[in-house]
């Protein structure tokens, strides 16, 4: 491997540090993977790290061993996942950035898959058994550097499940012991983990003291709304007085009302409400049942109570959330002028509920159609018109036949790969679209980049404006539709 190359596997590491020794090591590993015979096993090398820290296992130490044993055991490097600051116990592999992509879209391109140690590549029993059954099922083997695991050997697996059951307890302990935690500083009056609430910051004690900055945009909030004056209107002074927000980001109406329904101003402790689908706090209470005290008061309970009504007063009677999200068609309807995404927007009248499918860049929404629904009808036509004919394509992965499972000890020569295979189904996308309905025609259209342009005309003397649709349909398309299964869809 030329030093050129040596750069380049440098460059695919972000905030890693490769040393001049690292560099000649990786090279003369390269060199020698050189000399091995074309027909090698393919290895592909799993690099993973949680936090990366001066203490933790340098992801440039990993992948360098994990070179060495695939050059001791004849397997040559095909890639590397390197996935860093991901936590196995939250990220299972198959979602990982870089090692789901290999696992889901490249699983032909490898044999097996290497990792320093089981707990840099599962942190979960369940993870390593779906791990093993997609490594069996795709003939694909999984070795380790620091564990005797082999999946084409029964002791091999069964060590494998130890040692997962293992790292799983350990990390069952630790979230044991950080909810241990978090209940102990809830009930304290001491500010000892997290973020001070807006109107507040700490004294360095680990006590919560009033902001006098903040308590005085507060204090005006209180006063502005009791004249009636709108969350918007508040939000359009903070931002043209400058005023800083606390945080990242500028001021926008939904900050500000979270921050002013916040029952933490009360000097009260507070918790996330994850009920209701709104993003609000609740009190927390002592075991005497009263409300833990963290801090003097910014409002007192009759003037928080005061500035919910008229926050209340001024709320607009929202619509329940369609459970498609803003648009059946987001991310396909976009806008002719801006080319941004087009939503709904919903409002709610004294009579009837109103819809209108609008942009968030051009100038009131860019004209906005008031009947989305027409608008969808019309793009369901033009797209059935343009692919409904398209042959229905799944791609299914074919593992080559007639051989020992790839990558095991003693595999010998081999004259066919596992490839991806197209098969049909007999259907047309156009039979597929009506018997699914619209929620697999977005799918279908996301995937295959298909987008709709949406020209907004305004017509003298008529409010609703003029609407043309433009679909853009992509040369490859035929390729894009494919349907590729996820193999770890039920996980």
């Amino acid at each position: 491997m030329t030093k050129r190359k040596a750069r380049g596997q440098q460059a695919l590491a972000a905030d890693v540090t490769w040393r001049t020794a690292d560099l000649r090591l990786l090279e003369e590993l390269g060199e020698r993977e050189e000399r091995l015979p074309s027909d090698a096993p393919r290895a592909l090398l799993s690099v993973r790290l949680s936090t990366l820290k001066p203490e933790s296992t340098s992801p440039v130490r990993q992948e360098l061993d994990l070179r060495g044993l695939a050059l001791e055991r004849g397997y040559r490097v095909v890639g590397v996942a390197r996935d860093l600051n991901v936590s196995a116990t939250r990220v299972p592999p198959w979602n990982r950035k870089q090692l789901g992509h290999w696992l889901n879209e490249r699983v032909p391109d490898f044999d097996v898959l290497l990792f320093w140690r089981l707990d840099r590549f599962v942190r979960r029993l369940t993870d390593l058994s779906t791990m093993t059954d997609w490594c069996l099922g795709h003939g694909k083997n999984l070795v380790s550097v620091h564990d005797t695991i082999d999946l084409f050997s029964p002791a091999g697996r069964a060590l494998a499940e130890i040692i997962a059951g293992v790292a799983e307890l350990e990390t069952a302990g630790t979230s044991r012991r950080v909810t241990s935690l978090w209940g102990y500083s809830r009930a304290q009056p001491d500010w000892l983990v997290g973020k001070p609430p807006y109107g507040y910051t700490t004294d360095g004690r680990g006590r919560l003291v009033i902001d006098p900055k903040a308590r005085r945009v507060l204090r005006w909030c209180l006063g502005a709304a009791g004249r009636g004056v709108s969350a918007r209107r508040m939000t359009a002074v903070l931002t043209r007085a400058r005023v800083p927000t606390g945080g990242g980001g500028g001021w926008t109406t939904a900050t500000l009302l979270r921050r002013l329904r916040n029952p933490a101003l009360m000097g009260f402790r507070v918790q996330e409400d994850k009920n209701g689908g709104v993003r609000r706090s609740k009190i927390v209470y002592g075991r005497d049942g009263r409300p833990v005290e963290v801090a003097d008061p910014v409002f007192t309970e009759a003037e928080w109570r005061s500035l919910q009504e008229a926050l209340d007063a001024r709320a607009k009677s929202q619509p329940a959330r369609s459970p498609h999200g803003a648009t059946e068609f987001l991310g396909i309807l976009v806008c002719a002028d801006c080319g941004t995404n087009m939503t709904v927007h919903r409002t709610r009248g004294r009579q009837r509920a109103y819809a209108y499918l609008r942009c968030r860049n051009c100038r009131s929404g860019g004209l906005g159609a008031p009947d989305p629904e027409s608008v969808y009808a019309r793009l369901l036509d033009a797209v059935v018109a343009a692919l409904g004919a398209q042959p229905v394509q799944v791609r299914e992965y074919l593992p080559a036949a007639g051989r020992a499972p790839q990558g095991s000890p003693g595999d010998s020569a081999l004259t066919e790969r596992d490839r991806w295979i197209l098969v049909r189904d007999g259907g047309t996308f156009g039979d597929r679209w009506k018997r699914h309905g619209r929620e697999t025609v977005a799918e279908d259209l996301r995937r295959a980049g298909v987008t709709c342009a949406v020209r907004r005309t305004k017509v003298p003397k008529v409010r609703a404006p003029e609407i043309h649709l433009e679909l853009i349909v992509p040369e490859d398309v035929e390729k894009r539709l494919v349907i590729k299964n996820d193999a770890f869809a039920d996980r």
